[in-house]
């Protein structure tokens, strides 16, 4: 029987819009240089978490941004606070918080200790001072060692992000930031590569010719190189962009792969429930100016055909190492994964981009390559 989509969520993620910069690359929703509205955002979202129904029951909770640990250690605090109002933890729920090297000091971290917290994901990016300063990153790799040190004493689980394919970036440059990333001892690894979206910086520089991007043979070199040294590192990778050691990987965006509904919080959030997918204003004022003034944060809303929910699970499971399961697919979604794809399947088949294993479908080596480009042809 096919699971039912008002199943209630038991994952939650909240949206912390606030950071000391807004690095060149990036295009998220966040405010830099106004924590003076640090006061509201958190009067908004005990007002949003106030129009749920009841209380809920949480696997995982996760808190991005953004950058959560902008927050000063009191404000953190009470963000925890808030949330705790709503949302009791199931034993062994997986609590997330992204942190920025420059940020994790003692003080936040015991906010984050004592919250439960058992997960930080650092933004490092990189290990090189000259690429960080490309980025517009504003730590360094001094700063790198003491963050990971104060994670480790804050949380069980550190991860740690990593960008590929920087302007000017050489493949023996990147093959020592993963070199340097796998000797910290960390838990988990993301390596993504850069992109250069509209409303970033970097976009008005790429459109006059101030920014190049990185040739395309050289970024899939660089994915390739990642697969390799970090397998070589003693990390499994389980989804595209993830790699993680034994039992250590992400369970909250495990939720997102896996189709399942969740909860979310924040500007620019985006929640599914109830079949239903929802986003907030992305902007944070706006977002705030709504609330504040009793109306609803919602910017869009969309209700979710069973075909469409099933179309999405299936592209969401693909980006999984472990992929799709024929019978476990059309358990959950009542749908045959070629009844709805199988003309575009057999395509991707032939091309050596998806395979059969056994009764799972899966991306090859080739199709990790160029994931994106499949997606489309599957939704």
């Amino acid at each position: 029987m096919p699971l039912l989509p008002n199943d209630p969520p038991t994952s939650a993620y909240f949206h912390v819009p606030f950071c000391r910069h807004r690095c060149g690359y990036c295009n998220f929703t966040l405010v830099a240089g106004r924590d003076d509205l640090i006061g509201s955002y958190l009067q908004a979202i005990e007002l949003e978490l106030a129009r749920l129904p009841r209380q809920y029951a949480l696997d995982t909770l996760y808190f991005g941004g953004g950058t959560p640990t902008h927050l000063p250690a009191a404000d953190l605090a009470r963000l925890f606070v808030l949330v705790r109002r709503w949302f009791q933890l199931n034993p062994g729920a997986e609590v997330t918080v992204e942190a920025n090297p420059l940020d994790l000091d003692p003080q936040r971290c015991a906010a984050l200790r004592d919250a439960g917290v058992n997960r930080i994901s650092l933004g490092v990016q990189s290990f090189r001072d000259a690429k960080l300063a490309v980025l517009e990153r504003d730590h360094r790799r001094r700063d790198i060692a003491r963050a990971i040190e104060l994670a480790r004493g804050a949380a069980a689980s550190v991860s740690l992000d990593l960008i590929y394919a920087a302007p000017g970036e050489s493949l023996a440059q990147w093959l020592d930031d993963l070199g340097e990333a796998v000797a910290t001892g960390v838990d988990h690894v993301s390596v993504y590569g850069l992109t250069i979206e509209q409303g970033s910086a970097f976009y008005g520089r790429w459109l006059k010719g101030a920014l190049a991007k990185a040739p395309e043979p050289l970024e899939a070199d660089m994915y390739e190189a990642a697969l390799d040294r970090l397998a070589a590192g003693g990390y499994q990778q389980y989804e595209v962009s993830n790699f993680a050691r034994p039992g250590e990987e992400s369970r909250h965006n495990e939720t997102y792969w896996q189709g399942r509904s969740y909860f979310a919080f924040g500007p620019g959030a985006a929640r599914y429930v109830h079949g239903r997918r929802e986003v907030n204003h992305r902007s944070t004022t706006a977002y705030l100016q709504r609330l504040l003034a009793g109306q609803s944060p919602v910017a869009e809303a969309e209700e979710l055909s069973p075909e469409d929910r099933a179309r999405e699970r299936l592209v969401f499971g693909l980006r999984r190492l472990a992929g799709v399961e024929r019978q476990q697919f059309l358990a959950e979604t009542g749908y045959e994964i070629e009844g709805l794809a199988g003309r575009e399947l057999a395509s991707l088949v032939d091309l050596g981009l998806l395979r059969w294993s056994e009764q799972r479908l899966q991306l090859t080596r080739r199709g990790l390559l160029v994931s994106d480009s499949i997606w489309p042809k599957l939704l």
